[in-house]
């Protein structure tokens, strides 16, 4: 039997520990042998849990039994959360985390501790909740050069998105009913902002490419100039938006960004709408795939951890575990240099926008927008001085 401590016991670590109890014959069947949940650390009593016989406060407790096999890591953030995994590891107990921002920041760190104590750090459940997309990249695509990876990687965002777009909403309405459904924390920032989104992309890029990506790095555009008339233009033009994390190679070097996109119909992403998520990769070999399903939420993500847990009590190790080095200083191409066409919504006519740019330009009460020829963006700011332009975006090709 091995034993289990599981560190936080909010939406994720809860449903973690709802999990380990419903489908516990499934699970033992699964990783040879039945998993037991001894503690829960935690920092405040839950009473009314009905895991409250578990909860312990003190780190030292787990780190020092013996009998804990794998620590599960389901607090976020990067303070407490990194003190555990980091002594976790050092203690030589494999390590499981749903934690975008840890793994993101101190992945390479504690990838390397776990490998000189010969355990495993797994962290399925930190890009894409439910979504497999780790454990693919590392193992079923192993045979293909991964030349780019992009995706819906935030199901808030998409949500918003999708109100604005289908159901002609404004972003603050789209936003609050977000928010009273749950999609959405009171302090959205990290969701609206692109924040999420970016640790995520670059936990992929490290994955893909070898190299660290660290998140204050990349350059971030987020949500919020995101208009209700971008809605009709879009549709006018054939596109629809959505927030997109991208990872590309650029000949030997990598470009690594959040941003909004154009998407045209006939792309996968177009059609994934509401809270889900979607994931593209682009493999040498393999050609287009895409990852689709729910990208958050208590028994999606804790399907993933536990899916972890079961690989990591068996202790399946045969060397396709991820592991990324430290990238050269200049690995990273700024996103504005990469070649594209581009959105532009602005005040000057339609007659002008076509003017500047050829093709033809859409209105929408004072507003006219069009699609660009393909240029880098510092070009085409040059292209857009005197116009009033209020919104640049790349279309995804």
């Amino acid at each position: 039997m091995a034993k289990i401590a599981l560190l936080g016991i909010g939406t994720v670590g809860g449903g973690v520990a709802e999990l380990l109890c419903s489908n516990a014959a499934q699970i033992a069947a699964g990783a040879g042998e039945k998993l037991e949940l001894k503690y829960i650390m935690c920092s405040r009593a839950h009473p009314d849990n009905p895991f409250a016989d578990k909860i312990v406060y003190d780190f030292s407790v787990i780190e020092n039994d013996e009998e804990i096999s794998v620590v599960a890591e389901c607090i976020g953030g990067v303070g407490a959360a990194y003190e555990y995994v980091k002594r976790a590891l050092l203690a030589g107990k494999n390590v499981v985390s749903s934690n975008k921002e840890l793994i993101a920041e101190r992945g390479m760190e504690l990838l390397a501790i776990a490998a000189q104590k010969n355990v495993r750090l797994l962290f399925e459940a930190s890009v894409g909740g439910g979504i497999p997309i780790i454990r693919p990249l590392t193992q079923c695509l192993a045979a293909n050069r991964v030349d780019e990876i992009y995706g819906i990687l935030n199901g808030t965002t998409n949500y918003i998105l999708t109100q604005m777009f289908q159901c002609e909403q404004s972003f603050d309405t789209a936003l609050r009913e977000a928010q009273r459904l749950g999609y959405a924390e009171s302090d959205p920032t990290a969701d609206i902002e692109g924040l999420d989104a970016g640790r995520k992309i670059c936990i992929l890029a490290d994955i893909c490419f070898g190299r660290n990506v660290p998140p204050e790095k990349i350059r971030i555009r987020g949500i919020t100039g995101i208009t209700a008339a971008d809605a009709v233009l879009a549709g006018r033009l054939g596109f629809t938006v959505k927030l997109l994390g991208r990872a590309k190679r650029m000949e030997n070097r990598l470009t690594v960004y959040v941003s909004p996109h154009m998407i045209g119909e006939d792309k996968l992403l177009s059609g994934i709408s509401g809270v889900m998520n979607g994931i593209c990769v682009k493999g040498n070999a393999v050609g287009e795939c895409l990852f689709y399903g729910a990208g958050a939420g208590r028994l999606p993500t804790a399907s993933a951890v536990v899916a972890d847990l079961i690989d990591a009590v068996r202790h399946v190790s045969d060397g396709k575990d991820p592991r990324w080095v430290e990238g050269a200083n200049d690995l990273l191409a700024d996103s504005d240099e990469l070649p594209c066409r581009w959105y532009v919504r602005a005040k000057a006519g339609a007659a002008a926008l076509e003017r500047v740019f050829g093709g033809t330009a859409v209105t929408e009460n004072v507003y006219s927008a069009i699609i660009t020829q393909e240029m880098p963006r510092s070009e085409l700011e040059d292209l857009c001085a005197g116009l009033g332009v209020e919104a640049v975006w790349p279309v995804l090709e």
